[in-house]
């Protein structure tokens, strides 16, 4: 359990893994790359985001099996997979291969619900069965499951001279400890944490207030901040153990200490055209969006202590962000490393 004012105790990053349609070999090797380079510069973690029919990363498990054999120390996450497009069972076998070829360093995370799009995808995805799957929280109770060794078939023995478990192989102690829950309201932090599940929580809350704001001109009523908070403290009342629960925030840093005045510019439009989403919530979900972080590493630090939902964590993955170029990606972690760390408490590994 984090302590107010403690230093910051692992500090990663995540990235879409960004990459042209047309050719797409040279961003899946950027993000190869940043994920060595974050390993150099002392970064606990590397985690990637999850994407389908989009020029982001399609398969995190085949990027993070690759990345495994050019580093040593860094933990790999997913943040998150979306299970919806996922058959818990193969996908508890792909982490656990990996986690073995890692010496142990998967971070899987994953989220429930219909896939995005799924009107769209069903016929491809669920050709005879679209209408009878289970989008909801017993899909990531089967992956825990698996990824811990219970049975998950009805045969294990000799037959001929082949040789059958009853448990997904290989198996990898300890990786079923390493599932985190990326939650976006109260109600799934709770649950991810009456489960003992580790939570994941993002640059996205889900706005609970009611329907109509008594004042809806008043900043304070869609502070990300007090929400996430309020995210984060459900989750640890209802962990069984609430000393050793792991959370983790995950908000869009962009510091720019060494950055050249072409990418401060840069850096400010992207920021300047994301921040209306912030003011409100935004569609049916009532989803509300955490203001982009961006400037010299001692005034972020400085906003960073500031917020209540930081300060309910000791872990962070900070988001890069999309669509920039690869030495953007390597001034933002060298600067993160090197200054912006080190000003929240962090020491590299």
């Amino acid at each position: 359990m984090p302590v107010a004012g403690a230093a910051l105790r692992r500090m990663g990053f995540l990235t879409i893994g960004s990459f042209d349609l047309d050719d797409p070999g040279p961003g899946h090797e950027s993000t190869l790359a940043v994920i060595e380079l974050g390993e150099r510069l002392g970064f606990d973690s590397a985690w990637l985001r999850h994407r389908h029919f989009q020029p982001g990363i399609s398969s995190p498990v085949a990027i993070m099996a690759a990345a495994s054999q050019r580093t040593s120390r860094i933990h790999l996450g997913t943040a998150v997979t979306p299970l919806g497009w996922e058959n818990p069972l193969r996908l508890a076998e792909d982490l656990a291969t990996v986690d073995v070829l890692s010496g142990g360093r998967v971070e899987p995370g994953v989220s429930v619900g219909p896939p995005m799009r799924f009107d769209d995808v069903r016929d491809a995805l669920y050709p005879d069965t679209a209408d009878q799957e289970d989008f909801g929280y017993e899909r990531v109770l089967r992956l825990h499951r698996f990824l811990r060794g219970d049975p998950a078939s009805r045969f294990a023995g000799t037959q001929g001279i082949e040789v059958f478990t009853d448990v997904v192989t290989p198996h990898s102690p300890g990786l079923a400890d390493r599932l985190w829950y990326g939650g976006v309201s109260v109600r799934s932090a709770t649950w991810a944490g009456e489960q003992g599940l580790n939570l994941l929580t993002s640059s996205v809350v889900r706005y609970e207030g009611a329907e109509t704001a008594a004042d809806p001109d008043d900043p304070a009523e869609y502070d990300f901040a007090r929400l996430q908070a309020a995210q984060l403290q459900a989750y640890r009342a209802a962990h069984p153990d609430p000393a050793a629960a792991r959370t983790s925030q995950g908000l869009v840093v962009v510091p720019t200490d060494s950055a050249t005045p072409a990418q401060r510019a840069k850096y400010t439009a992207y920021v300047d055209a994301r921040t209306p989403r912030t003011v409100r919530p935004q569609g049916p979900g009532r989803l509300l969006f955490a203001p982009d972080l961006l400037g010299p590493s001692e005034q972020i630090a400085e906003r960073l202590q500031q917020h209540a939902g930081y300060r309910e964590v000791d872990e962070v993955v900070f988001a890069l962000p999309f669509g920039f170029a690869h030495e953007d990606y390597v001034q933002i972690l060298t600067d993160t490393a090197a200054h912006l760390g080190p000003a929240l408490g962090w020491s590299p590994s």
